[in-house]
């Protein structure tokens, strides 16, 4: 089972990556990002991706190995020198216990920090090209805590042509238009702050009185709010610790801890799925038709994955919403699926 695992895993990351291929050829041609950086991106999407792969990876492996079994008529070459059933489960028991615990350090530090260090340097190239990340002909609300709008953006010169700015940190709300405006980042402190510089516009202040100044040029400065070594994480950067930390922290509302909650126990559902997997592998690897279990274990494998991530996002969002406990929604998958395994291991083992 083991070669099988490393390739499921191999197979896996790299469809996972292919949904993000758009997103990462257009990091290289738009935003000019070297290439190195583009490898650390992957890898730390890659890493961030590892509580998911390796449930995944080892029911393809499991499957794939009793299927195998079952087409070479080795179970029943086992079954019929007294080899128990049940005992055939035990190396795909013992190999899920080893992957569980692999998979509750990358659930809890690993994909934690791996997804920091993603956010960081998204972060980084978001505020370095800025104009990247101002989309052509839309409104762009992550530019420093401002609403931005652009007719025409070169992310490559920084150039910006017709612009609209909402600025809303101050006690009175600006709004700002030009006909163009440049973009002049910071190579001392890269990713830190920005020069927004504009040309022949207006800045219309709304309070008591609308207030309209004119100006030839405005420059705008723009610092991170959120520095790197400051950023507030996101619940999927947060480590062991940290969650346990921000679930026991009494000033929090009941909804941010819910939030925090739910991520612990999404987290531990996901590693103790390994054994989950393990014996769904078994129960629906081994195959009476060998005719039909030749090319049946990747479909299947396959088939079960996006089954269990439907009832998985369907409970979580019940969770969310309120309309289960967390604990019962964030398990209701594997709870499910193990009693589906154990019906149907009866039928083949005994």
């Amino acid at each position: 089972m083991l070669p099988a695992f490393l390739l499921g895993i191999v197979i896996f990351v790299s469809i996972l990556l292919m949904f993000q291929a758009l997103r990462l050829t257009e990091f290289v041609l738009v935003h000019g990002i070297k290439i190195s950086t583009l490898l650390d991106i992957i890898g730390y999407m890659s890493i961030s991706f590892l509580p998911i792969l390796l449930p995944m990876s080892l029911l393809f492996a499991v499957l794939m190995t009793y299927n195998r079994l079952s087409t070479e008529s080795e179970i029943i070459a086992m079954k019929s020198t007294g080899i128990s059933g049940w005992f055939l489960l035990s190396p795909a028991v013992f190999l899920s216990a080893l992957v569980f615990v692999f998979s509750a350090q990358t659930a809890f530090f690993m994909a934690p920090w791996g997804n920091r260090q993603f956010e960081l340097l998204i972060t980084q190239l978001g505020n370095t090209k800025a104009a990247a990340s101002i989309k052509e002909g839309a409104f762009s609300e992550g530019f420093f805590d401002m609403v931005v709008y652009a007719n025409k953006v070169d992310s490559k010169t920084g150039k910006l042509q017709n612009l609209f700015i909402y600025d809303e940190k101050e006690s009175s709300p600006i709004t700002i238009i030009a006909p163009r405006g440049e973009i002049i980042p910071d190579t001392v402190n890269p990713g830190h702050s920005i020069l927004l510089r504009l040309f022949n516009g207006e800045i219309h202040r709304s309070g008591k009185n609308h207030t309209i100044i004119n100006f030839e040029a405005y420059d705008v400065s723009l610092n991170d709010p959120i520095r790197s070594e400051e950023r507030k994480k996101s619940p999927p950067s947060l480590s062991l610790s940290e969650l346990n930390d921000r679930m026991a922290d009494e000033k929090l509302s009941d909804d941010e801890k819910k939030t925090f909650n739910i991520e612990y126990h999404k987290r531990s559902a996901l590693s103790f799925a390994c054994f989950v997997f393990a014996l769904i592998g078994v129960a629906f690897g081994i195959q009476n038709d060998r005719r039909g279990a030749k090319s049946s274990g990747f479909v299947l494998s396959v088939g079960f994955i996006i089954l269990y991530w439907i009832l998985y996002l369907g409970f979580e969002a019940m969770a969310r919403n309120g309309r289960l406990p967390v604990v019962l929604a964030t398990w209701s998958s594997n709870i499910i699926f193990m009693i589906f395994a154990f019906l149907n291991l009866r039928k083949k083992l005994n």
